[in-house]
């Protein structure tokens, strides 16, 4: 059996068409953009990090899965004449004649240790292990920085007044890239105050689900015994047509 390829040349094919795939001569609108103060000239309507990739760099980290949804990609850029500094994620973003371009390689954010069975929904198990979140300026930086357009200092508000429920409403399309905390002047990290809060929620003011609870029961009673062996018996070309040939959800 041959090796498996690198998810990382993977994720490279599936790009290539995008990036080094294309054919100068075709392309009829170019645009310059600085990286890490050198310039570059390529192809217009490219995202940030498909840019990148056309100017020779290849991404060993700080990429993740391309699709808006890790949070890894976080980016911050200026555009010539333009004295703002802008966040972005670099996979869903596309590039502007003139950018500025920083990669952020991380978010050295502080994250408390708890265990989740010790705490209860409300403002003391925010203030016990996040207690900054009293620092909060209301300036709306945060806001401005999110890449997914939440209200961050709305659930930041409602963190503050132990309303763990809609802090965790309110965050919950957070991909945690921390474009939140870095433009913070508190130094919050608010990204991880979510994550508490949804926990919190999900833990203890979400009921648990019918379906949920019937379905363990089935399968403690070993209702699916005989179909979870057949799948592990089954050879590779059995369940490749197992997997197309299943039932699929309509749209």
């Amino acid at each position: 059996m041959p090796e498996k390829d690198n998810i990382m040349d993977t994720i490279a094919e599936s790009n290539k068409s995008v990036v080094t795939g294309i054919d100068e001569k075709d392309i009829e609108h170019w645009i310059k953009i600085s990286i890490l103060d050198r310039e570059y000239k390529v192809p217009a309507g490219l995202t940030i990090m498909q840019a990148m990739e056309f100017a020779g760099y290849r991404f060993i980290r700080s990429c993740g899965c391309r699709a808006g949804f890790c949070g890894a990609c976080s980016t911050v850029y200026r555009i010539e004449g333009d004295y703002r500094l802008k966040t972005a994620m670099a996979c869903q973003t596309r590039i502007e004649d003139g950018m500025y371009l920083t990669q952020i390689p991380f978010t050295p954010a502080e994250r408390a240790n708890y265990d989740i069975n010790k705490l209860s929904p409300g403002i003391e198990a925010l203030l016990t292990n996040y207690p900054e979140i009293l620092r909060c300026l209301g300036c709306n930086a945060c806001t401005k920085a999110c890449p997914q357009d939440i209200d961050v200092m709305e659930y930041i508000a409602a963190g503050k007044r132990g309303d763990v429920g809609l802090m965790a409403e309110l965050s919950f399309d957070c991909i945690q890239c921390g474009l939140c905390a870095i433009r913070c002047p508190a130094e919050l990290a608010q990204y991880n105050y979510a994550q508490l809060a949804r926990r919190l929620h999900g833990k203890y003011q979400t009921p648990a689900p019918v379906y949920l609870e019937n379905r363990v029961k089935e399968i403690e009673h070993g209702k699916f015994e005989q179909d979870f062996d057949k799948l592990l018996k089954a050879s590779e070309e059995e369940l490749r047509k197992m997997y197309t040939s299943r039932d699929k959800e309509k749209a």
